[in-house]
């Protein structure tokens, strides 16, 4: 059987970087979102990284891009600058600057520099909402005949700010204007700006054919009435692993467990939104060259990042979004590799632990004692336990009534009855069991 992208009757050079790629197949995404895009549609992809979702659109918006006309078709939005550069970097992959002109415009770079640049307008432009807008707002960027704008990880976008800038570059844009949303979920808070500029989209929802990948083992590990800082350097101490990335909830967390970590010695990286564009640069760099064993980071590493090599996930905190919990488990046991997600939980966690096994995660419940990990009973076994014993008092108290004339001695007969009643219930209980 041949290349199946044959099928989307791609200009040459497409069909000549498909090859070159690689690919032969196209995934489930791709599938359903070429023939719309080929068909001129607006559309929102739902879909997890990983699926294939970046050439779902780069290949046929490439294909669209009248090469004789020099002013900008389309834009590609991204939530961060790590995200955008890869975006760009695949542009580069398909295109030559002699087929099509294409630019990356992100924040903390020389903007003065990117002004001097567009005196030639660039046919396609990706970058963050942010960067793109002061160009758009500045007369340098000139995107009122683009028509088509790519939303990448919108449900991110929403998450960092950023669909204020979006919404200001999709009003300068063409008002029949094409918008092709990629979410991993869609938010409540999303929808009114996809009912602004989406009239009629085409939906395009790949399931995950697991929620998540098989080969992670998710490890729940109770804190107990242990110190979470130090019960989070003996878990590492003991995994060893070849690089773990620690997920919390805020910068501020992020920031404080670094510092600890770095007081023990440990080679720490850390990645969150406060860095400054070129610490963050610096960072990269320094993890790719395997610097660091572990790295602390908050929620954009889940997402707007991508970091080869990582063997073990701990949640320092599980995620006010549970969602989160795939995409940060998702940063493990890429390309057939396994990987270990450990999950460090508190009694106030049980309902969000409770939700991701309905969302289908099954956890292995352990805990460590002296640098050694012990299996430990499920953890809802003693719960249980508890609720029925409960159900059999509410039982008794229901059946034994308070008298309307106290006399004395009430309370102790009133007791009797009821441990009556409840050794009734049991024996009936067990009786049932047997």
């Amino acid at each position: 059987m041949g290349n199946q992208f044959e099928q989307y009757d791609f200009q040459p050079f497409i069909n000549e970087a498909i090859e070159r790629l690689g690919f032969i197949e196209p995934t489930e995404i791709q599938k359903k979102m070429i023939p719309l895009i080929n068909r001129g549609e607006s559309a929102i992809g739902q879909s997890q990284t990983g699926t294939g979702k970046t050439h779902s659109y780069l290949l046929p918006i490439l294909n669209k891009i009248n090469r004789n006309s020099q002013e900008v078709q389309a834009v590609i939005t991204a939530p961060t600058r790590e995200l955008a550069q890869q975006i760009y970097q695949e542009i580069l992959k398909i295109t030559n600057e002699e087929e099509i002109t294409s630019r990356c415009f992100i924040g903390g770079t020389d903007k003065q520099r990117m002004i001097d640049k567009l005196k030639t307008q660039p046919q396609i432009v990706v970058g963050t909402p942010g960067r793109i807008n002061d160009l758009v707002k500045e007369g340098a960027l000139l995107v009122h005949r683009a028509d088509m704008l790519v939303v990448d990880e919108a449900d991110l976008m929403l998450d960092m700010g950023f669909i204020f800038d979006v919404d200001q570059i999709a009003a300068r844009m063409p008002e029949k204007l094409k918008i092709l949303v990629f979410s991993a979920t869609i938010p409540e808070k999303l929808k009114p700006f996809l009912k602004k500029y989406m009239e009629n989209p085409q939906y395009a929802h790949v399931e995950p054919e697991h929620i998540s990948a098989k080969n992670i083992k998710h490890i729940l590990l109770p804190r107990k009435s242990r110190n979470k800082d130090d019960l989070l350097y003996d878990a590492l101490s003991s995994l060893n692993p070849y690089l773990a990335i620690v997920f919390t909830n805020t910068k501020a967390k992020a920031d404080e467990v670094a510092d600890y970590l770095l007081s023990k010695g440990m080679k720490v990286g850390r990645i969150h939104g406060d860095l400054s564009p070129r610490e963050r640069k610096k960072m990269m760099k320094q993890i790719r060259a395997l610097e660091y064993q572990y790295i602390v980071a908050t929620d954009l590493a889940a997402r707007g990042i991508d970091i080869e090599g990582v063997s073990h996930i701990i949640n320092y905190e599980i995620p006010g979004e549970l969602d989160f919990y795939i995409h940060r488990t998702g940063r493990t046991a890429r390309a057939g590799y396994s990987g270990i997600a450990v999950t460090i939980y508190e009694p106030s966690d049980e309902d969000a632990l409770n939700q991701l096994e309905k969302m289908g995660i099954t956890f292995e419940n352990q805990d460590l004692i002296r640098g050694e990990w012990k299996e430990l009973a499920d953890r809802n076994k003693r719960k249980h336990r508890q609720k029925t014993g409960d159900e059999i008092d509410q039982k008794a108290k229901s059946l034994v009534r308070k008298p309307k004339k106290v006399k004395p001695g009430y309370k102790k007969k009133m007791q009797y009855k009821m441990d009556q009643i409840k050794k009734r219930e049991r024996r009936v209980k067990r009786r049932n069991n047997s």
